[in-house]
C-alpha cells in the first residue's frame, strides 16, 4: 500500500498541473521511465483502466479512446454527455449564438464552472456568451476531434486551489494521443429515422516519429451534418398559416421550402445544419536522458444555421409604413409570406502551446506558455431593419465576436521521500472584443418614430421635413392625421430584426490580465492514510486577489475498501465576455415576438434600471465516498455539496412599455429614453448579469465496473449514476420572479443513469447502452393576489421518465479493418411534447431539454488502424 500511496502523490502533484499530460517520446529519457509512466497513467487514465480511480482521494473518471470511439457522435459534448451523467447539455435551435456553441454543465453547474484542459493545459474559452442564464462563457468542446484524443479524464471536485478561477464544479482533461507510428482512419455515416439529418464524418490519425527521440501525432476531421425537423405548420391563436388566404399559404409555404428544405413549414425545429473541419497536433521530442520538449496546436473551421422565430403580419416588425410621398409600404412587398429571419455563424479556432519539462534530481519542472483565438462571425439573411422601411436589405453582417488568451506558467515538483511538493506560478491576458457591423444591420431608420418625415406635425425629427408639396401629394395618397391608426404613427424595431447589429456604440475591447501562484503538499500520513493540502492566491486587474485552498484525504479501512473526503473553496472571475457583452434579439413571452436587450452590467442602461457592477463568485466545496474494489468489480459512491455565492445570472426580463399606464414598464422605458438608448421606444424588455443569489448543489455519484471473461469472451459492464439538486440557499429577491425561480430548481431531471454493456468474441464485438432521465417539471406565468403581489406559479407540466437505448454491433474483418452497424435511441423515444410556456409556435418539444428530441438515429461505421 505503501508503493501505492506514493503513486497517489505523484497524480496529486500532476493534478497540481505538473504532469497530467506527460507526454512520451521515443528515447532513452521515455525508456528510463517508462515504469513509473506507466504506473501513473494506468492510475489516472491508460487504456483499460476502470472508468474511476479507487484509490484517489478525489472522484476521478476516466474514458479510454475505445469508450470515446463508441459513443456514435462526432460532437464532443454529445460523447461527454453519453458517457458521463452529470454531464448535460440541450439542443437550443433558437438561441442566437447558441444554435452553434452550446451550452453544457457538470454537476448542475454551467460550463464556465468547469476547467477545461487539454494536455493538462488550460484550453481557451469561445467566443460565445450565451445571452441568458449565467451567461456562460466556457471553451468550445466540438472543436476537440475525437480522433485526437487518448483519453479523457473528468476531476468530479473543486479544484480552484490547484487551478484557479473556473474549477468549481470540476475539472476536464482531454489528453491528446503520442503515438510515434501507426494511425487510424474512420468513416462514419448515417441519418434519423425520419430521413433527415443525414450526416458523415471522416477523422484520421498517424502517428510520425522525429528521430530516435521525438513523436508528432496528427489528427483531423472533416464532418457535415443536416438539420432535422421535428415541427408542425405555425398555427397559434394569435396566427395561423393554414387560416389564411390560398395565394398567402403558397407563398408562406414557399419560403419555407426555399429557405429551410422542409415540407413548406415556415418555422423549423431541429438540430441546424452544420459542417466543419478540425486539426490537432501533438509533438514531443527528447532533448535528454530527463529533459523533453513539448507542443501541441489546433486549428479549425466550422459553420452553421438556424432559424429564429416567424413574422406573420402585423406582429410589430410586418406593419404597413407611410412613405414620404404617402404612399403605403409592407415589408410583405419582400416577403409575401412572411419571413423567418436565417442566421449563419462561422466559427474559426486556434491555439498553440509549448513547453520544457524534465527532472533536475529531485525537482521536476514545467516551463510553458500558450495561446488561443476563438471567433464567430454573424450573418443575418431572409430578414429586413424594419425601421428602413422599402430602403432595407435583406442580409447583414451584425458583427463578430472574438476572445483570446495568452498564458505563461512554471510548475514545479520536489519530491521529499514521503511526500511531494508542488508549487507554481502563472500570469495570463484575456481579450474579448464586439466587432461592429455593417451600418445596415444597426442603422435607426426613420420609421423607428411614429410621422418621421412630420407629414402630420411638421416638425423636423431628423430624417427630412415633408415639403409642402409632399404633403399635398401624401393627403392624395390616403393621408389622414386625425386617425391615431393611420400607418404615418406607426413604429417599429431597429436593426436587422432578429438580431440587430452592433454599432460603434456597443463594440469595444475588454481586457484584463492576472497572476497566481500556488502551493500543494501531499502523502502519507500514515501506512492507511494518504492527504492533501493545496492554497493558491490569484490577483485580477479587474477584481482584486483571492485566496483559495484544498484538503483532502483518502482512508484505506482494508486492502478493498477506503473512505475519501475533500473541502475546499472556489473563486471565479466574470469573463470579459460576460462583462462586456450586449445583444438585442426577439423573444416570444406571451407568443408575440418582443425586442428583449441584454445590456453589460455597467452599462448606462442598466445602471438606470439598477444594475450592481458584477464581482466575483466564490464556492465552498464538500466531497464524502466510498471506494471498493474486489477482483473484477470496482465501485466508487461519492456526495457532493457546493455552495456558491454571489452567483452570475441574467436577472428576470425588466419589461419596457411606451404606455404611461404601465406603470413600472413605462418606468422602465423612461429610464432607458434618459439614458438615450437608441430606439428605446422598440425595446420591450431589458435584462442584465447579476451576482444575483446563492445557490446550494448537492447530489450522488456512482459508478461501478465489472468485468468478466469466459469461453464465449470478454464482458465489461459499466454503471454510472448521478442524482443532483439545485436550490436558492437564501431568496433571491426582485431579481429573480416566481416562475424563473420553479424552473430553475426543477426545469431539468435530477435524477441520470448510464448503463452499459460490452462484449466481445472472437472478431466480434456487441455494445449496449441505456440512458435514463428522471422527471422534472416547467412552470409558465405568475399568480397573482389582489393588490398584483405575486403569489405563485400559473401552470406547472411533469415530464415523465425517458429511456433512451444504443445498440451497436462490430466486426472485425482483419487485424487493419473493421466495420460497424449501429442505432443511437434505438426504439425512436421522444420526451412528452410540451403543453405549456414556450412550447408555441410550431414547437412540438421543448427546445431546451436535455432529453434528446430528434428520434431514433441509425449509422454505419468502417474503421482501419495501421
Amino acid at each position: 500500500m505503501m508503493k501505492l500511496n506514493k503513486l497517489n502523490a505523484a497524480v496529486l502533484a500532476g493534478l497540481a498541473g505538473y504532469s497530467l499530460s506527460m507526454t512520451v517520446a521515443t528515447s532513452a529519457f521515455a525508456e528510463e521511465a517508462a515504469e513509473e509512466n506507466v504506473e501513473k497513467i494506468a492510475v489516472v487514465g491508460a487504456r483499460g483502466a476502470p472508468r474511476s480511480v479507487t484509490s484517489s482521494p478525489v472522484p476521478v473518471d476516466v474514458l479510454t479512446a475505445d469508450d470515446i470511439n463508441g459513443v456514435a457522435s462526432s460532437d464532443m459534448n454529445d460523447i461527454m454527455m453519453t458517457l458521463v451523467p452529470s454531464y448535460t447539455l440541450s439542443r437550443q435551435p433558437i438561441s442566437d449564438g447558441g444554435t452553434f456553441i452550446r451550452p453544457a454543465s457538470l454537476r448542475g453547474l454551467p460550463t464556465d464552472k468547469t476547467l477545461v484542459l487539454v494536455n493538462g493545459k488550460r484550453r481557451h474559452r469561445a467566443a460565445l456568451v450565451q445571452i441568458g442564464g449565467s451567461g456562460t462563457q466556457g471553451p468550445d468542446l466540438a472543436t476537440i476531434p475525437a480522433a485526437a484524443l487518448g483519453s479523457v479524464e473528468v476531476l468530479r471536485d473543486g479544484a480552484a486551489a490547484q487551478y484557479g478561477s473556473d474549477a468549481i464544479a470540476g475539472v476536464i482533461n482531454f489528453q491528446l494521443k503520442n503515438n510515434a507510428e501507426g494511425g487510424s482512419l474512420s468513416l462514419d455515416a448515417g441519418q434519423y429515422y425520419e430521413g433527415d439529418g443525414q450526416q458523415y464524418t471522416i477523422s484520421g490519425n498517424k502517428g510520425f516519429s522525429l528521430g530516435d527521440d521525438g513523436f508528432l501525432s496528427i489528427s483531423a476531421e472533416v464532418t457535415d451534418s443536416e438539420a432535422t425537423y421535428r415541427g408542425e405548420q405555425y398555427c397559434e391563436g394569435w396566427f395561423c398559416v393554414d387560416d389564411q388566404s390560398e395565394q398567402y399559404i403558397a407563398d408562406a409555404e414557399a419560403m419555407g421550402r426555399s429557405v429551410h428544405g422542409t415540407d413548406g413549414e415556415v418555422q423549423p425545429w431541429g438540430q441546424p445544419n452544420y459542417s466543419g473541419a478540425k486539426v490537432f497536433l501533438n509533438a514531443g521530442y527528447a532533448l535528454s536522458g530527463d529533459m523533453e520538449l513539448y507542443s501541441f496546436a489546433n486549428y479549425s473551421e466550422s459553420e452553421g444555421d438556424g432559424s429564429f422565430f416567424y413574422r406573420y403580419p402585423n406582429n410589430g416588425t410586418i406593419q404597413d409604413l407611410r412613405e414620404i410621398d404617402g404612399t403605403i409600404y409592407s415589408p410583405l412587398e419582400k416577403f409575401p409570406g412572411g419571413f423567418t429571419p436565417r442566421f449563419f455563424g462561422d466559427i474559426t479556432d486556434y491555439s498553440f502551446a509549448a513547453g520544457l519539462k524534465g527532472m533536475a534530481g529531485s525537482l521536476g519542472y514545467d516551463i510553458s506558455g500558450r495561446y488561443g483565438y476563438n471567433e464567430i462571425s454573424y450573418t443575418l439573411a431572409n430578414t429586413i431593419n424594419p425601421s428602413m422601411g422599402s430602403a432595407s436589405p435583406t442580409k447583414f453582417h451584425p458583427g463578430d465576436l472574438s476572445n483570446d488568451e495568452l498564458q505563461f506558467q512554471a510548475d514545479f515538483t520536489y519530491d521529499l521521500a514521503e511526500y511531494v511538493f508542488a508549487f507554481g506560478l502563472s500570469y495570463m491576458e484575456e481579450s474579448y472584443e464586439i466587432s461592429q457591423g455593417d451600418e445596415a444591420s444597426y442603422a435607426v431608420g426613420p420609421h423607428s418614430i411614429p410621422d418621421p418625415y412630420g407629414l402630420c406635425s411638421r416638425v423636423d425629427n431628423g430624417f427630412g421635413l415633408a415639403t409642402d408639396e409632399q404633403v399635398a401629394t401624401a393627403v392624395a395618397n390616403g393621408l389622414d392625421c386625425s386617425d391615431s391608426s393611420d400607418p404615418v404613427y406607426q413604429a417599429v424595431g431597429v436593426g436587422s430584426n432578429g438580431f440587430p447589429g452592433y454599432s460603434d456604440e456597443f463594440t469595444g475591447t475588454y481586457e484584463r490580465d492576472s497572476y497566481a501562484v500556488y502551493g500543494d503538499i501531499s502523502g502519507d500520513l500514515t501506512d492507511a492514510l494518504f492527504a492533501q493540502a493545496a492554497i493558491r492566491f490569484e490577483d485580477y486587474s479587474d477584481f482584486g486577489s483571492e485566496v483559495v485552498y484544498k484538503i483532502a484525504g483518502i482512508y484505506q479501512l482494508t486492502d478493498e475498501l477506503a473512505l475519501r473526503s475533500s473541502y475546499g473553496t472556489g473563486f471565479r472571475a466574470p469573463t470579459p465576455g460576460q462583462q462586456g457583452t450586449t445583444n438585442v434579439s426577439t423573444r416570444l413571452p406571451n407568443g408575440f415576438p418582443v425586442a428583449t436587450g441584454l445590456f453589460p452590467a455597467n452599462s448606462v442602461v442598466a445602471q438606470a434600471l439598477g444594475a450592481e457592477i458584477l464581482k466575483p463568485e466564490t464556492s465552498t466545496n464538500f466531497t464524502f465516498g466510498l471506494t471498493a474494489e474486489f477482483d473484477s468489480l470496482t465501485l466508487t459512491v461519492d456526495y457532493y455539496h457546493i455552495l456558491l455565492e454571489d452567483r452570475v445570472n441574467a436577472i428576470s426580463t425588466k419589461t419596457v412599455s411606451t404606455d404611461p399606464t404601465s406603470g413600472e414598464a413605462y418606468d422602465n422605458y423612461l429610464a432607458l429614453d434618459a439614458a438615450g438608448v437608441v430606439g428605446a421606444n422598440t425595446i420591450g424588455g431589458v435584462f442584465f448579469f447579476q451576482n444575483a443569489f446563492d445557490t446550494v448543489t448537492e447530489g450522488l455519484d456512482v459508478v461501478a465496473t465489472y468485468s468478466m471473461e469466459s469461453d464465449m469472451g470478454d464482458t465489461m459492464i459499466t454503471a454510472s449514476f448521478n442524482y443532483g439538486t439545485n436550490e436558492f440557499d437564501g431568496d433571491p429577491g426582485d431579481l429573480f420572479n416566481l416562475e424563473d425561480r420553479f424552473d430553475f430548481e426543477n426545469g431539468t431531471p435530477s435524477t441520470r443513469g448510464v448503463f452499459s454493456v460490452k462484449h466481445s468474441m472472437d472478431d466480434f464485438s456487441v455494445t449496449a447502452r441505456l440512458s435514463y432521465y428522471g422527471s422534472y417539471e416547467n412552470s409558465n406565468g405568475i399568480l397573482t393576489d389582489e393588490s398584483g403581489d405575486p403569489i405563485g406559479v400559473a401552470q406547472i407540466q411533469e415530464f415523465d421518465p425517458e429511456y433512451m437505448f444504443d445498440l451497436e454491433g462490430t466486426y472485425f474483418i482483419n487485424e487493419t479493418l473493421s466495420v460497424s452497424l449501429g442505432a443511437r435511441n434505438l426504439f425512436d423515444n421522444y420526451p412528452d411534447p410540451g403543453t405549456i410556456g414556450e412550447t408555441c409556435c410550431g414547437r412540438i418539444y421543448r427546445s431546451d431539454s436535455i432529453v434528446d428530441w430528434q428520434g431514433g438515429y441509425y449509422y454505419m461505421k468502417l474503421n482501419a488502424t495501421f
